[in-house]
């Protein structure tokens, strides 16, 4: 194996660990300057007198045998020391270790999310149509949380557009969830981007989804909160964006919840009635473009 190999299998390892923290891992791996390091000193313990070297091997040809088997049937896998790991997530506290992908990964990729619930009003799943088929005209991607509801008609209306649209799974990426979404799941890989960050084979948890809000909002430079109950993820999500220093855009149909009225006095944060004005506050906040070395700094205020 090359170096690049050894270090993306070593970081697989590690992650395999039952007492590695998943959170913690990327950031030791940068504090050391290599996950073959961290796991040598977490397996092998290199700094005693007699390292068990034979033990951090296995564990490094184990993983490398698992990493060869998801790319061989058609899984990207992409650490986030690769050059193939999407820019925009190296900047978030919740950067995950390692990315799964199917469809066209890139780097730099511009990018709104567009979230809501998943039982849906009929008057939420149009604003998530005409929004997403805006963007979608506009060459800027739509990502969304394949959920039912909202994520399914801003990705589906993307697609219809003839734009890019990026999945981020709440379950492995070989799993699909709901089931009623397989074929459109499939339908994203092969002309979009489906990603996730849980092993290729892990089913949805309690956990899953809101971790996966967090790389929907890292992803993308903005998110568009359509609809949102009090407990919904998509409240979880617009919380987490402003923590990442992303813009929020709030309709007028959220604004009827509690959570919306306090959330929106937070700078940061769009407030918009009707689709023409939320589409004026997306225009606003993608002339702030990204950068290669990451977001700049959006305006901080809010239109009421």
């Amino acid at each position: 194996m090359d170096t690049a190999a050894i270090e993306r299998a070593s970081l697989v390892a590690l992650l395999r660990l039952q007492q590695t923290r998943w959170s913690e891992v990327a950031l030791e791996i940068q504090e050391n300057g290599s996950a073959k390091a961290v796991l040598d000193r977490t397996v092998g313990h290199s700094d005693t007198l007699f390292p068990d070297v034979d033990s951090t091997t296995d564990l490094i040809n184990a993983a490398a045998g698992e990493v060869a088997g998801w790319q061989g049937d058609g899984i990207g896998v992409h650490a986030f020391f690769d050059d193939t790991y999407p820019a925009q997530l190296l900047g978030i506290r919740e950067v995950p270790p390692v990315l799964f992908s199917k469809g066209d990964l890139r780097v730099h990729d511009r990018a709104v999310a567009v979230v809501g619930s998943r039982k849906a009003s009929d008057e939420g799943l149009r604003i998530a149509r005409a929004v997403a088929r805006t963007l979608a005209g506009r060459g800027v991607t739509v990502v969304s949380g394949l959920a039912a509801g909202i994520d399914t008609a801003a990705h589906s209306a993307a697609l219809e557009a003839g734009g890019r649209t990026v999945a981020v799974l709440g379950t492995g990426i070989r799993r699909c969830y709901p089931s009623a979404n397989r074929r459109l799941q499939e339908h994203i890989a092969e002309v979009g981007l489906v990603i996730s960050q849980f092993w290729p084979d892990a089913q949805p948890s309690r956990q899953s989804f809101p971790m996966r809000n967090a790389v929907m909002s890292g992803y993308a430079v903005a998110t568009v909160v359509v609809e949102a109950g009090e407990t919904s993820g998509a409240r979880i999500q617009a919380r987490l964006a402003l923590q990442h220093g992303r813009p929020v855009v709030l309709t007028s149909q959220v604004m009827q919840c509690e959570w919306a009225k306090t959330f929106a006095e937070n700078p940061g944060v769009y407030v918009v009635h009707g689709t023409a004005q939320l589409l004026e506050a997306v225009d606003d906040i993608l002339s702030y473009q990204p950068t290669d070395a990451g977001l700049e700094s959006f305006p901080d205020f809010a239109l009421r």
